[in-house]
C-alpha cells in the first residue's frame, strides 16, 4: 500500500505535464484501494491556500483561492485519509531522537507510513530517504 506525499498530490491535482502522465500511468497499474493520503498533506495544502487567500490583493484572487480550497476539500473527501495517531507519533519521536534532520511535516508523513507499513510516493527522495526503515519511490519519472 502507498501514501501519496503532498508533492505527488499536487501533480495529480494539476493534471498536466510529463510527471502527471508518468504518475497516472503507474497509479493505474494498481487498484485505487492501495492509495492513501495523510492528514499532514491536508494541513500542508490547506495552509498553502489559506496563505494565498490572505495575500490576495483583490476579490478575484480571493475567489480563486476559495475555489481551490473547495476543490481541495472535495479531493480529500474522495480519498482514503490516514490520521496522525499515537503510533505515528511514537515513530516520529523515535526518529527525531536519532537526529534525522528533515522537515517536521515530511517526518510526520514518513512516521505515518512506517506505523502503517506503507511506501511513500514522492519526488522528495532526498529528504525521505533519510528516514530509517522507510520505503520511498518516485513515480513521476519513467519506470525502468
Amino acid at each position: 500500500m502507498f501514501i501519496l506525499d503532498t508533492d505527488h498530490l499536487g501533480i495529480l491535482q494539476r493534471e498536466n505535464g510529463s510527471e502527471f502522465v508518468n504518475l497516472r500511468g503507474r497509479l493505474r497499474q494498481y487498484d485505487e484501494s492501495q492509495f492513501y493520503v495523510t492528514i499532514i498533506s491536508f494541513q500542508e495544502q490547506i495552509n498553502g491556500w489559506n496563505a494565498y487567500v490572505a495575500r490576495s490583493k483583490n476579490e478575484d484572487g480571493a475567489v480563486h483561492g476559495y475555489l481551490k480550497l473547495e476543490h481541495l476539500l472535495a479531493d480529500f473527501d474522495r480519498s482514503q485519509l490516514l490520521p496522525y495517531g499515537s503510533a505515528a507519533a511514537d515513530v516520529f519521536s523515535d526518529i527525531r531522537s536519532q537526529r534525522v534532520r528533515i522537515g517536521t511535516m515530511d517526518l510526520r508523513i514518513g512516521a505515518i507510513a512506517i506505523a502503517n507499513g506503507m511506501t511513500v510516493l514522492t519526488r522528495n527522495t532526498v529528504d525521505f530517504d533519510q528516514i530509517p526503515n522507510l520505503t520511498v519511490e518516485d513515480w513521476t519519472t519513467n519506470p525502468e
